[in-house]
């Protein structure tokens, strides 16, 4: 009896050592919203760097609901990587940095229109670092508000 316990539990560490690191691994990172009076937090696939959201919402007569935002533009899966999440640390964001820890890639996703968006990937050159800080961001006349979400 003891020989037939000591067989399965080899069988079964075999299997599992067997198994790609990745199907060991979590397949998803949550990250909150940075903005300090938004209950919102933003989840990743790691590998597909697919991005969504939830948050809480009041409902007449419940406890209250999950409201969730599928994937919009951009924010469907990219091309295989190794994907996080960081948020910033301004309380007023209501958006995520997706970063690809790979390739070094970066975009912004947050909700708008009940979808999460995402900026295009980008990634940092030298010679962006150059450039005047004035002459890269955006003015808030221009209508690309810096918090374009709904809660």
């Amino acid at each position: 009896m003891r020989l037939f316990g000591c067989a399965a539990f080899l069988s079964t560490a075999l299997t599992l050592a067997g198994l790609p690191g990745s199907a060991l691994a979590a397949s998803y990172d949550f990250v909150p919203a940075p903005q300090t009076d938004l209950n919102r937090i933003y989840r990743i696939d790691r590998v597909t760097g697919e991005v969504s959201s939830c948050q809480y919402g009041l409902q007449e007569g419940t406890i209250g609901v999950t409201l969730c935002f599928s994937p919009g533009e951009g924010a469907g899966a990219q091309q295989p990587g190794e994907y996080g999440l960081v948020a910033s640390r301004h309380e007023r964001e209501g958006g995520v940095f997706r970063v690809n820890y790979r390739t070094g890639d970066m975009s912004i996703c947050y909700v708008f229109d009940e979808r999460v968006v995402c900026t295009p990937q980008a990634r940092p050159s030298s010679a962006a670092s150059t450039i005047a800080p004035s002459a890269s961001t955006p003015s808030g006349g221009s209508g690309t508000g810096a918090s374009p979400q709904r809660p």
